[in-house]
């Protein structure tokens, strides 16, 4: 199939949904599909070769006729196959821009968004239960989002630590980093041994980091920025915490569970679905997450014995392979 993948983010950032883009269109073309990829310029470097990557001003309004006329003309010069539109914007984009010869299809990425767009479209993907139950559309599919497996190269960031605990994100608000600060400050008292290492980037590095540092937490909290081979520093991990406030499918517990790494979560969409209830936290508030924390530092054997089920089925349904056939059975369905 020819395949035109629509990503419609103005370039300006780097989340779970371009990466899921990424990672789809690599495997698309391992399948032997022809795979193009319509977004901002800014992502050109990220969809090397044999990937066809077309620029467009994404950074324009989904109503704006330039933008509107560009993804046409480039769209009737690709002709492809399938239209596969990658959030709430670039659906809105692939219904203004159908064509009777080929097929639509979007995937809705978080649980705030706002479905209507889909609802044109010939066929809607979700990421997560929570997602998927939220869609009223007669042809709907629930593929969760899948990573590459981690290889067995040396750790290029080694883990501070003797009981080694990691989140990883975008540094924003909806990732509830600062809650997991003001939470870790009551669980180092009582394990002291135990390390949290924050990798990511994003608007709220200062801020994060001057609460490392308010809260007398430079000593047993290090912020270590973006890291591209977090899936081999997680095999090193002994816990991964998700603080969010909200998820759609988070990525990173794709990453871990194929890493046979254990993780705890605030009850966020994804996570409630395949993780035990002794891995939830009651709520997102710092409370809950303080003792969540401390619960599982003090079980970590229980804890990573729990979740071995886990492990093997994210190797078997979690992985990038298992997301693009299962994506390509829904072009076919």
């Amino acid at each position: 199939m020819r395949i035109a993948l629509l990503l419609a983010t103005p370039g300006s950032g780097w989340g779970g949904m371009e990466k899921h883009c990424t990672e789809l269109a690599q495997e698309l073309v391992e399948l032997g599909h022809d795979v193009h990829v319509l977004a901002h310029s800014n992502y050109q470097d990220k969809f090397p070769e044999p990937v066809r990557f077309h620029p467009c001003p994404m950074t324009l309004g989904r109503r704006n006729p330039w933008l509107r006329w560009k993804l046409r003309r480039t769209l009737q010069h690709i002709r492809p196959t399938i239209v596969h539109a990658h959030g709430n914007k670039a659906a809105t984009l692939a219904a203004l821009t159908k064509r009777p010869h080929w097929q639509t299809i979007g995937t809705v990425h978080g649980t705030k968004s706002n479905v209507r767009p889909f609802t044109s479209l010939d066929k809607v993907i979700a990421v997560s239960q929570a997602i998927y139950d939220q869609i009223q559309h007669p042809r709907k599919y629930l593929i969760y989002n899948g990573v590459k497996q981690p290889d067995s190269s040396p750790v290029t960031f080694p883990l501070k630590g003797f009981i080694k605990v990691v989140a990883a994100g975008r540094l924003e608000p909806v990732k509830g980093f600062d809650k997991l600060i003001q939470a870790w400050e009551r669980v180092c008292y009582i394990t002291p041994e135990a390390h949290l290492t924050i990798f990511g980037d994003g608007s709220l590095k200062g801020q994060l980091n001057e609460l490392v540092k308010s809260h007398g937490l430079i000593n047993s909290v290090t912020l270590a920025g973006f890291h591209t081979d977090i899936g081999s520093i997680l095999q090193s991990a002994d816990l991964l915490v998700i603080s969010s406030e909200r998820e759609g499918f988070p990525y990173i517990l794709a990453e871990t569970l194929v890493a046979g790494c254990p993780v705890i979560s605030t009850p966020v969409s994804g996570c409630r679905e395949l993780l035990p209830d002794t891995a939830l936290a009651s709520d997102n508030t710092t409370e809950a997450i303080a003792e969540l924390l401390s619960s599982a530092i003090e079980n970590i054997d229980a804890l990573r014995e729990s979740q071995e089920e886990l492990f093997r089925y994210a190797n078997t349904h979690l992985t990038s392979g298992a997301m693009a056939g299962s994506t390509v059975a829904a072009y076919q369905a």
